[in-house]
């Protein structure tokens, strides 16, 4: 089974793992998928921007394109943050537990 995609936005969800290691089969850890994850949100914001800047100086850029691209740059930040608040959460629970 491979990583899961929404048509351009990140791949947030790693694919299988590995028997109990806690690395995906590829050999990345939590931390290296994380910020993977940001790196994309970041260069779809980019683009998005570029876009835009592009579009407002008068360049010849398609509307629909730019909109697209504004939307999957908002669309993948609202999931970074998602997934941002769940991993927030499951701290404080594991923070409030007595060992």
């Amino acid at each position: 089974m491979s990583s899961i995609s929404f048509g351009g936005i990140p791949n947030f969800i790693p694919g299988p793992t590995g028997a109990g290691t806690g690395m995906d089969a590829g050999g990345a850890g939590f931390s290296d998928i994380l910020k993977n994850a940001v790196n994309t949100v970041n260069s779809l914001h980019d683009n998005a921007a570029a876009q835009v800047s592009n579009v407002m100086q008068g360049g010849g850029a398609d509307m629909n394109d730019v909109m697209i691209a504004v939307e999957k740059a908002d669309v993948s930040f609202q999931l970074m943050m998602q997934v941002r608040n769940k991993i927030v959460n499951a701290y404080q629970d594991i923070e409030k537990m007595q060992f």
